[in-house]
């Protein structure tokens, strides 16, 4: 699901206006708006107040400079659909001329104006002033609502000038975008993952298409949902497109003039598009059902049936929430059967996720009933298979999870010197894959087994700068998560997984980008959503704490998990219903239920894993 990022105080100069329910109320509990007077730092609508919408005050009669550029600013944080205020900030030329669309700019404290934006004491620049926009930058948000991790300075220039008619100062020349402050962004903008089919690649038993997530941010309190369905109709980000498909046919849009999607009161959603129903086959028009209902539920949970109408109204086809998910296979609507871990005898032992005892069972054949120690293991997603690393980590093994099976030879061997400059934990995608890395400094390499079977092959990282010292790959199989080590430093890195197309290239990761840029330490990770993570780690000069990241790097609004010393090794599902579990020092495995405080397992159990 994606996180709800509202809420948080915002400065501002005060010219803001909220319209609840009840009525409308002036930010701040100021019973009037002042016209005068030095501009204030006012509190935003408390985050509580989720029905509340934030509309801007339009440029006061008389405006200086300064006051115009505080107004516009603020118009940029309003609730305000098309931006119409802030560009009553701007002269005609400029509002018809500018994109607030292109680029949304998040700065840590919010933007600052320099100079003071005083217009100049000479004739020919009495009537014009330039100031300049500067701040620390966290991120962007580009055209298609994709968030990306930034850092440096931000500067831009704004120029205004003074008409010459009525002596009013406006805004006559900007750059494309938004720019507002870390604070303001979380309170306007939520995260929305939304949903495309892996390409070429089917998973669970009956090979339907792999479900995919997309996440993007919206504003809020803008009519999201029909945000969201524009968004998904147009195409996937481009850093996923090139490895997933949409069912979409190309232009296909919305009607025109649509808005305010919402489901009725029997929580159908109607979605109108520019389709005809001569363009849209059965299994076709169900797969983009499907699209929309995966991702509008992160917006409305009790979504449970959508229909798509075509020109004219006909009825394209409807989808229930049953048939969605028999349709697609979708990481977080898979919930596992057993947690998995290795028992005081580096056995593989497994107990069912919903068992209320603390009591596990050695899984049927060689790695549960083997002589075999283990250090860590990965258990497939249709729980059938085992891949287990021994030997101190030097080897790979791989064996059914069946009575009477036998370990057979190592499929992968690390030549590492000690246990941790060699294999990683395994970990398996949707398809039935086998991903494992070694980490010996000599020859570090990532590996993928076909099927689990077959002869590993090595997976190019070209722009690795680094050695891998973790990986776990997606359930989607498109995306990888990496923890790569440099300068004694480690990242919490995502790839997007590209097999080979016929060109002989083989399978590679490609185009890696930061999950997690304030760590430098991460010494424990595991997928816990479709675009979520749970990370055990360390910003520079803290201490070592679990929380859950976006693999976009963005960050979420909502608790961590409770304390935890001494964390190892973590375990979690893309079924957020399941317990987390851990591996502690001092506690042996641990689980934590929703809703209560960290429970003993195993006092002395290690490793353990959910499939996958």
């Amino acid at each position: 699901m994606g996180a709800d990022r509202r809420g948080g105080a915002r400065p501002g100069p005060g010219r803001a206006v909220a319209y609840a329910a009840l009525g409308a109320v002036l930010l701040g509990g100021c019973a009037s708006m002042p016209d005068s007077g030095d501009l204030r730092n006012v509190e935003s609508t408390p985050r509580q107040d989720t029905g509340v919408r934030v509309f801007a005050m339009p440029p006061a009669e008389g405006a200086g400079p300064a006051e115009i550029m505080q107004g516009f600013l603020e118009a940029l944080t309003s609730d305000d659909p098309a931006y119409d205020t802030a560009r009553k900030y701007l002269t005609p030329e400029a509002a018809r001329s500018w994109g607030p669309e292109q680029s949304t700019t998040v700065l840590a404290n919010g933007p600052s104006i320099e100079p003071d934006c005083r217009a100049g004491s000479g004739r020919e620049t009495a009537n014009s002033v330039t100031c300049v926009l500067a701040g620390s930058r966290v991120a962007t948000v580009d055209s298609q609502q994709a968030y990306q991790p930034a850092d440096g300075s931000y500067q831009k220039k704004v120029h205004l000038a003074r008409d010459p008619k009525n002596g009013q100062w406006r805004i006559d020349g900007l750059p494309d975008g938004v720019v507002m402050g870390k604070s303001d962004f979380q309170r306007n903008y939520t995260s929305v993952d939304k949903y495309y089919f892996a390409s070429g690649t089917t998973g669970g038993s009956t090979g339907e298409p792999v479900a995919v997530a997309d996440p993007v941010f919206v504003r809020s309190k803008v009519d999201p949902m029909t945000q969201m369905v524009r968004s998904l109709v147009a195409g996937p980000t481009r850093w996923l497109g090139p490895v997933v498909r949409s069912s979409f046919p190309t232009g296909t849009a919305l009607q025109e003039d649509v808005s305010g999607l919402a489901p009725d009161d029997q929580n159908k959603l109607t979605v109108p598009l520019n389709l005809k129903v001569s363009q849209v086959a059965a299994t076709r028009c169900t797969e983009m059902a499907t699209q929309v209902l995966f991702t509008l539920r992160n917006l409305a949970p009790t979504l449970e049936s959508v229909e798509l109408q075509g020109v004219g109204g006909h009825r394209l086809c409807d989808l229930s929430e049953e048939r969605a998910e028999a349709t697609a296979w979708h990481g977080s609507a898979k919930s596992p059967e057993n947690l998995y871990y290795l028992d005081g005898k580096h056995r593989l032992v497994r107990m069912p996720t919903g068992s209320t005892t603390t009591s596990a069972v050695p899984v049927p054949g060689p790695l549960g009933e083997g002589g075999k120690a283990l250090e860590s293991v990965a258990v497939s997603r249709d729980e059938h298979s085992g891949a287990g690393v021994g030997d101190q980590g030097r080897s790979l093994y791989v064996t059914s999870l069946a009575s009477g099976g036998s370990l057979g030879q190592a499929l992968v061997t690390s030549q590492g010197a000690t246990p941790d400059e060699r294999l990683t934990t395994p970990s398996w995608d949707a398809r039935g894959d086998l991903w494992v890395a070694d980490r010996d400094p000599r020859h570090p390499r990532l590996y993928v087994l076909g099927q689990g079977a077959a002869k590993p092959a090595e997976v190019a990282v070209p722009d690795l700068s680094g050695r891998i010292s973790d990986a776990r790959v997606a359930a989607d199989g498109v995306r990888i998560a990496l923890v790569v080590e440099k300068a004694g430093k480690q990242s919490l890195l995502i790839g997007r997984i590209q097999h080979d197309d016929g060109t002989g290239q083989g399978t590679s990761v490609v185009e890696l980008r930061s999950a997690a840029p304030d760590l430098e330490q991460v010494s424990a990770l595991s997928w816990a959503g479709d675009s979520r993570l749970l990370v055990a780690g360390r910003e520079q000069g803290g201490v070592l704490q679990m929380r859950y990241v976006q693999v976009d790097g963005s960050t979420l609004d909502g608790p961590a998990p409770g304390a935890l010393t001494g964390v190892k090794s973590i375990a979690a599902s893309e079924d957020e219903r399941v317990p987390l579990v851990a591996y502690s020092q001092d506690d042996g495995i641990v689980r934590l239920p929703s809703g209560a405080q960290w429970q003993k397992v195993d006092k002395d159990g290690t490793a353990p894993v959910y499939p996958g």
